[in-house]
């Protein structure tokens, strides 16, 4: 097969950034559907129903009485069941293992929707010059996502109940990161469609707009991971108090900044204030540019905030606290396009 993305005139021409830019739009949406179902499997403590990891045979559920005995039976050998959920019976296994099923089943359909149209697509020569290497890089990293969400469930199958929140926070990290991967090769759609050079570049205040909030998640998944959203329910004291004094800090300020679920909680409280600052600093540059991507992220910075605060006080109700999954997953991929028109309009500027 030619390299699509060789530099001809004829590739040039044949070149479909309309199509694109609509199939990169609808896989971002299911990457956003993806870390729902996600937030919903972990709440629900469904992901460690399924022990194996089959790649292909693994996309059909059991299809009788004995198929469902035999996975069963593979959970029981968990630490989790073990210890926490021995008196669970086939029916209630069923409802968690349907979250983690349905999970894993999205994305195996995410690879498919991404990965079959990219092979059309380079076949038919329409993808713009520069950028088949860039969406097989994606599709490379989709790949290892799934590397990553086995790896993660791993973590938690022997010797603890739970995944590793540093685990966790690696998969939730790489799903938001081809989402941003996604949405930015988008936004160059958007640009080449216009008729327009694509390459904005991304500039220094932009990626550290991008990287507080990457922070702010990182702790986020720390938070569910170590169930710290459940250390205090009121806001914005915690106890009483900014930060509890008696809070133990057995091995180093360090240490508790990722592992003490009071620590990470208050970090995850107060450090969203600095990354809400950064988004609505980058939506205020972009409102000549993007006037409906800055309005729209200004809009989500403060629902964001008002379902971070709605979680603390529900005690971790599972709808909220999936909107706040989800919302966050927005926020990245409005940042992104956000990022990108802020660095095309300083590259016009230039």
């Amino acid at each position: 097969m030619t390299n699509p993305t060789l530099p001809t005139s004829a590739a040039q021409g044949r070149a479909r950034p309309d199509l694109i830019l609509y199939w990169l739009l609808a896989c971002a949406a299911l990457v956003v559907a993806m870390v729902l179902v996600g937030g919903i499997t972990r709440l629900t403590e469904s992901g460690l129903s399924i022990t194996q990891w089959n790649p292909v045979s693994g996309a059909i559920p059991p299809l009788n009485h004995a198929d469902w005995l035999r996975e069963f039976a593979l959970y029981q050998q968990t630490t989790e069941f073990q210890t926490v959920n021995r008196s669970m019976d086939l029916n209630a296994f069923k409802a968690i293992f349907f979250w983690e099923f349905f999970h894993r089943l999205l994305a195996r359909g995410i690879g498919v929707v991404f990965g079959l149209p990219l092979l059309f697509f380079a076949w038919r020569r329409m993808i713009p010059v520069g950028y088949g290497r860039r969406l097989l890089l994606i599709l490379a990293l989709g790949g290892l996502q799934g590397a990553v969400g086995w790896w993660m469930v791993v973590s938690g199958l022997i010797g603890r109940t739970d995944v590793s929140h540093f685990r966790l926070a690696t998969h939730l990290g790489l799903a938001l990161l081809i989402l941003a991967a996604i949405v930015w090769t988008a936004r160059d759609m958007v640009t080449l469609r216009r008729g327009a050079v694509a390459r904005a570049r991304l500039r220094p205040v932009a990626a550290l707009v991008l990287g507080v909030l990457a922070i702010q998640i990182i702790w986020g998944a720390f938070t569910a991971g170590l169930n710290a959203g459940f250390a205090f329910d009121t806001w914005p004291l915690m106890g009483g108090e900014i930060f509890p004094a008696n809070t133990p800090i057995a091995h180093g300020i360090l240490d508790a900044t990722v592992n003490n679920p009071v620590v990470v909680q208050f970090l995850h409280r107060w450090w969203a204030w600095v990354a809400a600052s950064g988004l609505c600093w980058l939506a205020f540059h972009v409102r000549q540019s993007a006037p409906v991507a800055a309005r729209v992220l200004a809009a989500l910075v403060a629902v964001q905030i008002m379902l971070g605060i709605s979680t603390l006080l529900t005690g971790v109700e599972i709808t909220v606290a999936v909107a706040h999954q989800g919302c966050a997953a927005l926020l990245v991929a409005l940042c992104t396009w956000c990022a990108h028109a802020y660095g095309a309009a300083a590259r016009h500027a230039a």
